[in-house]
């Protein structure tokens, strides 16, 4: 059985309940990313469900460099210092570099590893010298056991809060391909394993000049993910995905979340 790690109030792995890791894929404006963060307040707290609030303030791997990448990383950290305040949900956002880590580590509850820089060894040890949580994206280039190194990175620090996100794998060109083995194999590692039901739909470079995506299969992954044990979801939701900045194809409505959450939930009370 996976450790338990504490992000905040929420408790992922161990014996707890399945955890949900929900938010915009990037921060747009201050108003529609704290509207969607009180929404999402409100549902956690009627759903009574372990929610951790993600956005990233900067998306340093878009296609092309005339996409939107956020708000930056000062006029972001604000804003999620302010949904963390007012919404009291933990906080879940992006690193890109080591220089990054410090000013992040102090307003967000847990540090994410994006998965193309998940083999970046100094952002790797300064995010887990940080003694936050640290969220691993698995590469979509990489096998699930070849995490045990990225691991042995954080754990090179001193730090034990680590959980490992599965988030699709390569298959041919523009496609991902969701290996439901890696959950049960990262899982071995003693870690709380996270299945990224809507980066696993995602197209990657599919739309020519940004990415696309089959959002309509994400709900059947989240469901075939928690059913092979894993100990969170993690989905991009929007209000209305259609007109998000960033991935629009893959990203969940926000109206249609709380159906898919009571099935996972249920699900995860019957494997368990």
């Amino acid at each position: 059985m996976a450790k338990a790690v504490t992000v905040g109030r929420v408790k992922i792995g161990g014996d707890n309940p399945l955890a949900l890791i929900a938010g915009p894929c990037v921060i747009e404006t201050r108003k529609r990313c704290l509207d969607l963060a009180r929404r999402l307040a409100d549902f956690a707290a009627a759903e009574k469900a372990p929610l951790i609030f993600k956005a990233s303030y900067d998306k340093a791997n878009r296609s092309s460099h005339t996409s939107w990448r956020g708000p930056g990383l000062s006029r972001g950290l604000e804003i999620l210092a302010e949904i963390r305040e007012t919404c009291g949900l933990p906080i879940l956002t992006d690193v890109h570099s080591d220089t990054e880590v410090g000013p992040v580590a102090k307003v967000v509850d847990i540090l994410q590893i994006p998965a193309f820089l998940c083999r970046q060894t100094d952002l790797v040890l300064a995010a887990g010298a940080s003694g936050k949580p640290v969220n691993v994206k698995k590469g979509q280039f990489l096998a699930p056991w070849d995490v045990r190194h990225i691991v042995a990175k954080i754990e090179s620090t001193g730090n034990r809060k680590i959980l490992l996100t599965e988030r699709g794998t390569c298959f041919g060109y523009n496609n991902l391909v969701a290996d439901m083995r890696s959950l049960p194999i990262m899982r071995e590692l003693g870690y709380p394993v996270i299945f990224d039901a809507t980066h696993s739909v995602q197209r990657p470079g599919g739309a020519g000049d940004r990415s696309s995506g089959d959002g309509k299969w994400a709900p059947a992954l989240a469901r075939a993910a928690v059913a092979a044990g894993c100990d969170g979801v993690f989905v991009e939701t929007h209000v209305s995905p259609d007109k998000a900045l960033s991935d629009k194809d893959n990203s969940i409505k926000l109206s249609e979340l709380k159906a898919l959450w009571r099935t996972l939930r249920r699900i995860d009370e019957m494997v368990d």
